[in-house]
């Protein structure tokens, strides 16, 4: 009977603790500014006559995200347009003047996620269409794109040497130039009016 009853009361303290654990967890915020410029977007404009590809390393951005509602991730990614870089210098040059990019003038191109949809949960990976807006050169889009997280939780210590957790994100999805009025219209058998971009970053949450 005493084994029994003890048995019984450690049953109800661990479903009380487990109760408890789960209605005070709360989202982590991850911090995306990255000092190492580890984090990059990648950029390719495929055209008939020319195929451009560049980097971006000036990411930065928050997203408060909880593992146990990964639905309910939200969050702003940054990208410094300055940092967008390609190959060639005179290229480059245009692509940041006033024409094209204008980043004196635009030097922010960002994505804020408002809300995830069609949630995949496998182990540590979640697979989800993030809907939000995006946006470039002074215009606002709302999007949704297809967007990979991985929780690594306890890894930041492999990453920055100090201890905590890490959120990776990847994202690969499409815009137009036209949309964002970059030179709309003019030279695409040189310069595609389709831009694919490519986002590999992880966001860090040290232990407080």
């Amino acid at each position: 009977m005493i084994n029994n009853n003890f048995s019984g009361w450690v049953l109800c303290v661990a479903f009380v603790a487990c109760f408890v654990s789960t209605i005070n967890s709360e989202p982590i915020e991850f911090d995306f500014k990255d000092p190492k410029k580890v984090n990059n977007a990648l950029f390719l404009l495929d055209a008939p006559l020319e195929s451009i590809s560049g980097t971006a390393t000036g990411i930065s951005g928050k997203i408060m995200f909880d593992p146990e509602k990964p639905a309910a991730t939200k969050g702003k990614i940054i990208l410094d347009a300055t940092s967008l870089h390609v190959d060639n210098s005179v290229m480059k040059k245009h692509m940041l003047d006033k024409g094209w990019m204008d980043v004196a003038n635009h030097p922010e191109i960002h994505f804020v996620a408002e809300s995830f949809t069609n949630v995949k949960v496998n182990g540590s990976k979640i697979q989800a269409k993030a809907v939000g807006e995006f946006s470039m050169k002074g215009v606002t889009k709302k999007v949704t794109v297809p967007v990979t997280l991985t929780f690594l939780k306890g890894m930041l210590a492999k990453r920055n040497r100090v201890p905590g957790d890490l959120l990776v994100l990847r994202s690969d999805f499409k815009v137009k130039r036209s949309d964002y009025n970059i030179n709309s219209g003019n030279n695409e058998e040189k310069v595609s009016d389709e831009i694919e971009i490519k986002l590999r970053v992880a966001g860090a949450a040290p232990t407080k």
